[in-house]
């Protein structure tokens, strides 16, 4: 048994790099649009954000000369970058989508609001969801928070290259233990890096469940959405 309806999966603009220093893998990309197809074919509704961090992010702007505010329009862009690329993967998939934007971009994307994004979903669409809150200083993982609590989702997915919460970076210190559930209220006070303070507030006051897992292992996004025994559940 499946127990999510609706999801919204959150991922990294990191990860489409694959083993590229910049931009988009072809494969990876293919391989997140054959995940999500899957999904979808199990007959449930999948919303996205996607990072851009791959081509741009904001926060790195400021040290070279450029505008904070300028520097985070420049990454809402980017996101949209990725989102058109998964738009068209996802076609490729035989899987139909929507890409929706936080700013007016059309024809390059709608513009966003919950019930077009809805009746996307309804419909059997994957709405991707671009361009952050469309606001500077905000992150899009408040961005994913902020549009999983739109959409009505029961649950955030995290898609990221580790397998969970650890309470030390694994990469770095080999024996990080690793947290198969955590509170809020833990993350908080145990200083874990799973998202922004303003991210983790919304989902918190909003009882909207985080799960971090690995998305970049094939067949993972289906295992976690089924309940199998991956990743880290954040909870009240």
């Amino acid at each position: 048994m499946i127990p999510y309806r609706r999801i919204l999966l959150k991922l990294s603009g990191e990860s489409l790099m694959g083993e590229q220093q910049y931009g988009i893998d072809p494969s990876r990309l293919r391989d997140y649009a054959e995940e999500i197809t899957t999904v979808v074919q199990a007959g449930i509704e999948v919303g996205v954000v996607i990072g851009g961090g791959n081509i741009f992010r904001g926060m790195s702007g400021t040290g070279k000369g450029i505008d904070r505010v300028k520097g985070d329009q420049m990454g809402m862009l980017a996101t949209i970058i990725n989102s058109l690329a998964l738009q068209s993967a996802l076609s490729s998939a035989g899987t139909k989508s929507r890409v929706f934007t936080s700013i007016r971009m059309e024809p390059v994307g709608e513009y966003y609001a919950k019930e077009k994004a809805i009746e996307a979903l309804r419909n059997g669409e994957v709405a991707i969801i671009a361009g952050g809150t469309g606001n500077p200083y905000f992150t899009t993982d408040t961005a994913s928070a902020l549009r999983g609590i739109e959409i009505e989702a029961e649950v955030l997915f995290k898609g990221t290259r580790v397998d969970g919460i650890y309470d030390a970076d694994p990469e770095k210190i080999p024996e990080a233990i690793r947290y198969d559930t955590v509170t809020f209220d833990e993350v908080y006070a145990k200083g874990l890096k799973i998202m922004d303070l303003t991210a983790l507030t919304l989902c918190r006051e909003n009882n909207l469940n985080i799960v971090v897992f690995n998305m970049d292992q094939k067949g993972n996004l289906i295992k976690v959405i089924q309940n199998e025994k991956i990743g880290t559940l954040v909870h009240n």
